[in-house]
């Protein structure tokens, strides 16, 4: 009998208290300031997610500054077969895109600037953000339900987080910067006048 074989018991043993966490880390981003407790699960059980995850094509990245935890697909080396992509995927809306660029630079001037606290913004400095890439509108209630629905969408990756007792303001999330590759940021300054392009286009034809 091979002795390697783990028992029904011991399996039950290996993986008690796994499902919460790795359930959790599959739907999107662990954060220690959303549930403390959670987050020390995942810490105390990242050997074995790390392994577990390993087996979906997955690797667990773990933030313990920041206090982020979340999964990426694995870079396949050089003759590796390709798994069937587990974590689709989001295309997002141009809007939400320029957002989410916009607040990844802001949050590099604020770094630099020294000031490593957390970012927050309210309602109108999210407006005013985006506002030089969008076609010119009379309607400003519009413009801002608008810029509010891209930032909606923004929320629901984790990347930012409402203000507990006010709505209006909203704390910009460092995690942002960790789903931004190497590659991504030396197009950055292309995308943006690809995005303020765009926006003179719109103008343009509004007139």
């Amino acid at each position: 009998m091979n002795s390697n074989i783990l028992s029904r018991d011991q399996v039950a043993t290996e993986t008690e208290g796994l499902s919460v966490p790795l359930i959790s880390l599959l739907k999107g981003i662990v954060c220690r300031q959303d549930n403390e407790l959670l987050w020390q699960r995942v810490l105390n059980m990242r050997t074995v997610l790390t392994d577990y995850v390993a087996v979906l094509g997955l690797d667990l990245l773990v933030d313990e500054a920041e206090g982020f935890a979340w999964l990426r697909s694995r870079e396949l080396d050089d003759g590796e077969t390709a798994l069937p992509r587990l974590l689709a995927r989001r295309q997002l809306p141009y809007l939400s895109s320029l957002l989410l660029a916009l607040l990844c630079r802001k949050l590099a001037e604020t770094d630099a600037g020294g000031n490593a606290g957390k970012l927050v913004m309210d309602r109108s400095e999210l407006v005013e953000l985006v506002r030089v890439f969008l076609p010119q509108r009379g309607n400003e209630a519009r413009l801002s339900d608008q810029v509010m629905t891209a930032l909606g969408r923004i929320e629901d990756l984790g990347f930012v987080r409402r203000i507990k007792d006010d709505e209006g303001r909203y704390e910009i999330r460092r995690i942002i910067r960790a789903f931004v590759d190497a590659q991504w940021l030396a197009e950055f300054s292309e995308r943006l006048e690809e995005y303020r392009q765009f926006g003179e286009a719109g103008k343009e034809s509004e007139q």
